[in-house]
């Protein structure tokens, strides 16, 4: 089943500073308007792939939402990713028949700054080492800006790869492959655990469309390890916590973008 990464959730303190900070990195941010019944807004930086960026803030303190209660517990950052099923309610039912039940599907919403009102269906897993899905109601244009919207200064093109974090690297994979089908060893698109040399962590590939996710967990049955990533799961938990965007721009420089600047997410350019 082919489901391509939709967008990558950083939460923020402040919309109108993170949209001038993105900018000043040379983005092209695209504000996005306010999700009825949620005290949240958001912005988008668009790629030329497909995928995006959302740049989500709250109007008021929200301690029901799950990135709300990461933002405050953890700062600023990324929280979460989506992946763009066909069919939210398709892909709910084919995973559960292999195993992984998801919470949905949930109907869900934007009204933009035009007044354009847009629909989705949304899906989440039991485990934040996995994507939520998004399933567009409404054209997918009209949630994702196209065209000029996609072209950003700095030349950023897409979403190379996203770095997660998990306790025990088989159980996710497993929980990958049931919810992208083909959990009878056929090529999926997942792949295998490798152990890294000199180093205590396993990791392995998922491909998504044109990214791929970088899944990293300590070696050993227990997840005993007093490595970084080690530290991470304990103070942070499972889940997405760095990215590299490709870009086509002889001028930007590869290698990390400043973090602050970046509102807590990290972020590296390599060329394309």
């Amino acid at each position: 089943m082919s489901l391509p990464l939709d967008h990558i959730v950083i939460a923020v303190n402040d919309l109108d500073s993170t949209i001038a900070d993105y900018a000043a990195l040379g983005f092209n941010v695209q504000r996005g308007g306010d999700h009825p019944g949620r005290p949240t807004h958001n912005a988008l930086v668009v790629f030329a792939d497909g995928s995006y960026f959302e740049l989500i803030a709250w109007k008021e303190p929200a301690p029901q939402e799950r990135w709300w209660q990461l933002l405050q517990r953890h700062g600023e950052g990324i929280v979460d990713f989506a992946l763009l099923p066909h069919s939210t309610a398709d892909v709910v039912t084919g995973a559960a028949e292999r195993g992984l039940v998801l919470d949905g599907p949930l109907d869900g919403g934007r009204v933009r700054p035009d007044g354009e009102r847009l629909l989705w269906q949304t899906a989440r897993a039991p485990s934040p080492a996995l994507p939520f899905l998004c399933g567009d109601i409404t054209p997918r244009s009209l949630r994702v800006p196209e065209g000029d919207a996609r072209v950003h200064p700095n030349g950023a093109l897409g979403v190379a790869s996203l770095a997660l974090a998990v306790h025990d690297l088989d159980a996710t994979l497993s929980r990958y492959r049931a919810l992208l089908g083909n959990g009878d060893g056929r090529s999926d698109g997942v792949g295998h655990p490798v152990a890294l040399p000199g180093s205590d962590a396993r990791l392995a590939l998922v491909n998504v469309g044109h990214s791929i996710l970088v899944l990293s967990s300590p070696r050993g049955a227990t997840g005993v390890s007093s490595s970084a990533l080690a530290q991470r799961l304990a103070g942070r938990g499972e889940g997405p916590y760095a990215l590299v965007l490709q870009t086509g721009n002889a001028a930007q420089k590869s290698g990390a973008i400043d973090a602050s600047r970046a509102h807590g997410a990290l972020v590296e350019f390599e060329s394309a």
